[in-house]
């Protein structure tokens, strides 16, 4: 079977990647810009950008399956337009460049992002209803994309998403915003901690998980990929319990932390890093459901989510190995 993946030099790819070709599948990756992450794999690499179709062609051709991880993240100051040019756009051109070369299966990372949280005080799962109007441009343009790739099901053309929460783990090679929060978190880096939380998934089982609706994956479903929900407070107090290090826990109230998103932008930027607080951040760290169900994976793709405390640890490990901490 061959497995065709965008945005597998990102973390979720990272991590795909090695575990796919440990089940000898056949894999072939399109590359935009960064390589890092799947550097000495044994995969065919091919060249592409999702706003440029031309170049979707070959990377559909004569593939089974196509695993769409690519995508641009944003909790800062990104447009709406210059998201959905790759979120939207890029995934419709990608669609039909896969229609057009006859895959059969299309596996679509979206986010829990796409759909709405509250009532906070009530289970969250695939029935919950999508966002329709928000002030974050990536919930939107993902929200979007989401919908319009699930209406693309047909009887010649699977369909199956999967909406993972907040993505932690290791072969996090660039790393990403989590694991940006992780190693400054362990630095005492940050100007303090704030209130609010989100729930945690481990990048191993999400892969796991795709790598599943690969075969068990239902035709025209999407999947809430859940862990573990912890306040950024308890977060800490778990990085200092497996790291053996005492963790700066300083909480800012939540005023004095949006006061102070102008000069951690600036602060950030003088560093050449990409803020961490941000006025999206903020909201998103207030708004994250406590009780996003992961029963329908569960039953499905057997979606077991490992304990928090035990994905820190091998991040940490992962981090220091690597030279990153």
């Amino acid at each position: 079977m061959r497995i065709a993946i965008t945005g597998a030099s990102g973390h979720v790819g990272a991590n795909l990647s090695r575990m796919l070709l440990e089940k000898n599948m056949d894999l072939r990756l399109l590359v935009h810009r960064q390589r890092k992450a799947i550097e000495g794999l044994d995969v065919e690499i091919v060249q592409g950008d999702l706003e440029k179709p031309e170049t979707l062609e070959p990377f559909c051709k004569d593939v089974d399956v196509i695993i769409h991880l690519a995508a641009k993240i944003s909790i800062g100051n990104n447009s709406f337009a210059s998201l959905k040019e790759v979120n939207f756009d890029g995934t419709e051109n990608l669609v039909n460049a896969a229609k057009k070369a006859g895959v059969k299966r299309f596996i679509h990372f979206s986010t829990i992002h796409a759909f709405e949280h509250a009532p906070l005080d009530e289970e969250m799962d695939e029935s919950r209803p999508m966002i329709k109007a928000s002030h974050i441009p990536y919930e939107m343009t993902k929200s979007m994309a989401d919908e319009w790739v699930l209406q693309q099901q047909s009887d010649d053309f699977d369909v199956i998403i999967l909406n993972p929460t907040a993505i932690i783990g290791p072969f996090d090679f660039q790393p990403s915003l989590q694991g940006a929060f992780i190693i400054r978190l362990y630095k005492g880096a940050l100007p303090g901690l704030v209130p609010g939380g989100y729930d945690w998934v481990d990048v191993r089982d999400v892969a796991g998980a795709a790598r599943a609706a690969i075969t068990k994956g239902k035709p025209g479903e999407r999947y809430f990929l859940s862990g573990h929900y912890a306040s950024v407070v308890d977060f800490a107090n778990i990085l200092s319990e497996v790291s053996g290090k005492r963790i700066k826990k300083t909480v800012l109230p939540l005023w004095l932390a949006y006061m102070g998103v102008p000069f951690i932008r600036l602060w950030s930027k003088m560093r050449d890093q990409e803020p961490l607080y941000t006025q999206q951040s903020l909201s998103i760290l207030q708004s994250g459901n406590k009780k996003i169900s992961n029963k329908k994976a569960g039953k499905d793709l057997g979606f077991n989510p490992r304990p928090l405390s035990d994905t820190l640890k091998d991040t940490l490990d992962w981090f220091m190995e690597n030279n990153y901490i």
